[in-house]
């Protein structure tokens, strides 16, 4: 009964037949979310429903994309693919202000060739779907309408490679939530595959871990010397910054180092703490801390949604 909103939404997405369709059913978001806040059901629970009508979003826009193609002349796939979601909605962990992070991979085609450049073109439509109907882009680019987001499979394995030999930080800017994905249209297979591989190489890597951690060892501190809260100019916290992102970042890598192929970061911490043994008190401590911070900017996110606030 409680997940009721929640089913009829995840309902109208999948058959929705337009992009309009489909930006109505999205539009319920909010309220389908107040809804179940209302009845008491944890934050973390609700971000999950939240980051599966997402990826059911993503899986229908990139239908409509697959059939755009087909009656704009470009034809059907070159080559079986599938579509892949990034980051929270991977993880099964988003919120109201979530952007698109989403990846393309497809069996085989070398870059800049012409089954490349179809599927560039369907990225590019799916990611216009999603933005039409409130997915907004992602700033960052993490799209597969972007050449480094889609790729063949052996285009990945080289990347991934690259990846796992890298000696700066720098260099792997957005590579950490390509861990997190999720395979949402196509063949479920071949992005289940590589990411075993993905998986299993980077846990031989320490020196690639370090440097995923080491990314976000900087993230500022929300409490000043004083032990005050620090502020920025519209009196709030960046809780996502300087919370969620260092406990969403520390189970990631050490999932990995395990390698344990869990989505959420629940799921890493409860892996980590039945094969570690020890230290079972401190990553209980996260792993609330986890759901509290949720709870928090969730709640904040639908008074803001009432007061009519970005």
């Amino acid at each position: 009964l409680r997940a009721s909103a929640a089913v009829e939404l995840g309902d109208d997405i999948d058959v929705a037949t337009d992009r309009g369709a489909l930006g109505r059913a999205w539009a319920k978001i909010p309220a389908m979310a107040q809804a179940l806040m209302d009845e008491e059901m944890p934050a973390r629970d609700v971000a999950g429903i939240i980051a599966a009508e997402v990826c059911a979003a993503t899986s229908r826009a990139a239908h409509l994309a697959e059939e755009a193609m087909v009656q704009h002349g470009k034809g059907k796939a070159p080559c079986p693919y599938a579509v892949l979601v990034l980051g929270s909605a991977g993880r099964g962990e988003s919120l109201l202000a979530m952007d698109q992070d989403n990846a393309l991979i497809f069996e085989t085609g070398e870059p800049d060739s012409e089954t490349d450049r179809w599927f560039g073109d369907f990225g590019t439509r799916m990611s216009d779907i999603l933005d039409t109907i409130g997915i907004p882009l992602c700033k960052g680019g993490v799209m597969a309408s972007k050449p480094a987001y889609r790729g063949a499979l052996s285009t990945w394995r080289e990347r991934i490679r690259h990846w796992v030999t890298r000696s700066n930080p720098e260099d792997l800017l957005s590579v950490d939530i390509w861990f997190d994905l999720r395979p949402v249209y196509g063949q479920e297979a071949l992005a289940n595959r590589l990411r075993a591989e993905a998986w299993e190489e980077a846990s031989r890597h320490k020196a690639f871990l370090k440097l995923l951690a080491s990314n976000n060892a900087g993230a500022e501190n929300p409490v000043g010397f004083l032990g005050g809260w620090r502020t920025g100019p519209d009196q709030r916290i960046d809780l996502k910054n300087a919370g969620l992102r260092r406990i969403v970042s520390a189970a990631r890598v050490l999932a990995m180092a395990g390698p344990h192929l869990a989505y959420s970061t629940h799921e890493r911490l409860a892996a980590l703490m039945a094969a570690q043994g020890g230290g079972k008190t401190d990553i209980e401590g996260i792993d609330r801390a986890h759901a509290v911070i949720l709870d928090i900017i969730l709640r904040q996110q639908l008074i803001d949604l009432k007061d009519g606030r970005t």
